[in-house]
């Protein structure tokens, strides 16, 4: 099989649910053919952070997976978030997305070492445990540095030359281990697809990488691909006035008080642009205040991205 090209934008869309919380196939499936109908995706990430990923059955994962497989129909890849706490569960994790169509797994952390750390090799170990029970083509994930699993350099070194890792999904959130680090890896590993996934930092991290993989190219997938153009032609100005033209939705969506809290602004986002009828989310989640669906589509409005409502008559 061919190595995955995520060499533009790959979004990690939501889940939509029924207004019973239900995972809603059909409303998933329309949301899937049409961020695949956008010029310039290049796969769709799921089960992730931004698509409640963790809060689904495995029962539900597998025909969540189905159901975005058989939606975009072979024109691009989908890739599944694997994030099972031990090694031998997300190896059979894996193999279950594999089954289901997969082609590709970000591959998350072991949860316990966000609070605990990890043991040196045992994140080689996860990422190896994963190819060779699946097959699927592994991103690595690298977490923020103000998390205890975040990999150092020589750990991601490790895991990059691994069989089977195509790509880094970077997330470190600290621009001195950025600038230091990804040289590194692009120098190390000139096949490695660097991505980023500083979804309210995009501006200094889109000078450097090949692709984004990110919540936000859910909601605002055309402008997403457009910016991160401007920024592979070393367009400094078109980049900037494409942030600056996003900036109301950043801060409507990610500035907020838990970056969690973007995956209900995200569904509030979709529901202005008409690709949601509701923003249901699933517990721990919590819906926003009332106010926060008008602030979003305010900022959608202002930043172009749907028409501005006309406002009624007294």
């Amino acid at each position: 099989m061919s190595i995955m090209d995520l060499r533009g934008l790959s979004p990690a869309p939501v889940t939509a649910f029924t207004r019973d919380g239900d995972v809603d196939f059909e409303a998933n499936a329309n949301l899937a053919r049409w961020l695949a109908s956008v010029d310039g995706v290049k796969s769709l990430v799921i089960l992730g952070h931004a698509g409640e990923g963790t809060f689904l059955t495995s029962e539900e994962q597998v025909e969540l997976i189905r159901t975005y497989v058989e939606a975009v129909d072979g024109r691009i890849p989908i890739i599944a978030g694997i994030t099972g706490e031990g090694t031998k569960v997300a190896a059979l994790e894996a193999k279950r997305a594999t089954d289901a169509g997969a082609v590709g797994a970000l591959v998350y952390p072991n949860h316990g070492w966000l609070r605990f750390g990890f043991q040196k090799g045992a994140p080689q170990d996860r990422y190896k445990a994963i190819h060779e029970a699946s097959g699927l083509q592994c991103i690595l994930f690298q977490y923020p540095n103000a998390t205890k699993a975040s990999y150092d350099l020589e750990t991601q070194l490790a895991i990059a030359a691994l069989p089977g890792v195509v790509a880094t999904k970077n997330g470190v959130r600290d621009m001195k281990r950025w600038d230091t680090e990804i040289p590194v890896l692009r120098r190390e590993f000139p096949n490695l697809q660097i991505l980023t996934c500083h979804d309210e930092w995009l501006l200094p991290t889109m000078f450097d990488v090949d692709g984004l993989l990110v919540g936000y190219g859910g909601l605002t997938p055309e402008l997403l691909v457009d910016y991160l153009a401007a920024a592979k032609a070393r367009d400094y100005n078109g980049a900037r006035a494409i942030h600056d033209r996003l900036l109301p939705v950043t801060k409507a969506v990610y500035h907020r008080g838990s970056h969690m809290e973007g995956t209900c602004a995200l569904k509030l986002g979709l529901v202005a642009r008409g690709k949601l009828e509701h923003a249901t989310v699933r517990s721990p989640l919590m819906p926003l205040a009332p106010s926060a669906e008008d602030e979003i589509r305010s900022a959608l409005e202002q930043a172009g991205v749907i028409p501005a409502q006309v406002a009624k008559a007294a």
